[in-house]
């Protein structure tokens, strides 16, 4: 994520100067990978907290130093994707389309089904018939049972009509897709109100995570989507895709800070093994990684 970033610092500090430029090269670099202007000040002051206390002259230090204070910023509880010993647990999976819902969907549903649990689909994305055809294709390939309903069907019924047969028959989870876009936010926030009851009409308690994907390409606009899901659904976990590609990576530094809402998976490639438990420290490790 943070290479071309960090191609452009290594370029500056081959001056071989700690001075105000730098600071202003480096801010301006931060920027540009879009950070906010917030993490970049608090970045900026780390920076030179430890430039001052130690007495670092290096341009390696100065990196060293830059890559430690990003990510602080990346720090948040370890939690992971909660399981519920009373199955089945259900995972509400949120967020507009294109983002990577029903992929990353087909991607949990491998993995659970590879280590032997029993998984459900429910395709309640069903104003997209392409949605559910493409979950079609990932309960095939996982082994997943799958409800569906009729192209515009009604989606809160759907995926109760799924949490009843995912406890009639046994299963361990039911991953639950639902709708992106609607004809205005309020009548798909109105949309997502009423899945939430209906899960917890059919399950007895909430859904056990409300996970919303995002993109990380988007940048800010990441950050406007968290901004108006977290406030509508109920959201208990972030869901980050396309972290392979995205060279704006820096929308998402202090991404829990801000909404203190854990990231609880990452998407980095297109092969169902690419959907990764979220572990802030590695995950930092890496966007460093010539």
């Amino acid at each position: 994520m943070f290479k071309r970033l960090m191609e452009r610092v290594d370029r500056m500090l081959g001056r071989g100067v700690i001075d105000e430029e730098m600071y202003e090269d480096l801010e301006e670099a931060l920027l540009q990978a879009d950070t906010n202007i917030q993490n970049v000040t608090l970045i900026l002051e780390d920076l030179r907290k430890a430039v001052r206390t130690e007495k670092i002259t290096s341009p390696e230090g100065i990196r060293d130093r830059l890559k430690d204070a990003i990510k602080a910023r990346f720090s948040q509880p370890g939690e992971t994707i909660l399981f519920r010993n009373f199955p089945p647990c259900v995972y509400l999976f949120v967020g507009v389309n294109g983002v990577g819902k029903t992929t990353s969907i087909g991607k949990l549903a491998t993995r659970l089904s590879g280590e032997g649990r029993k998984v459900m689909l429910a395709a309640g994305d069903t104003f997209r018939a392409a949605a559910t055809e493409q979950l079609q294709i990932w309960a095939e390939r996982s082994g997943s049972d799958i409800v569906k309903g009729k192209s515009g069907s009604d989606s809160a019924s759907v995926i109760f009509d799924a949490i009843t047969a995912a406890k009639a028959r046994g299963m361990d989870y039911v991953l639950a897709d639902t709708a992106g876009r609607q004809h205005t936010k309020s009548a798909l926030m109105a949309e997502l109100s009423k899945v939430a009851r209906s899960v917890e009409k059919a399950l007895g308690r909430p859904a056990d995570e409300t996970l919303l994907v995002l993109d990380a390409n988007t940048g800010q606009n990441a950050i406007r989507q968290a901004e108006e899901f977290t406030a509508a659904a109920g959201v208990t976990g972030l869901v980050l895709t396309k972290l392979d590609g995205t060279a704006r990576g820096g929308a998402l530094i202090g991404i829990y800070d801000r909404f203190k809402i854990p990231i609880k998976l990452i998407g980095v490639g297109e092969k169902p093994g690419d959907l990764k438990d979220f572990d802030a420290d590695d995950f930092a490790d890496k966007l460093f990684e010539d």
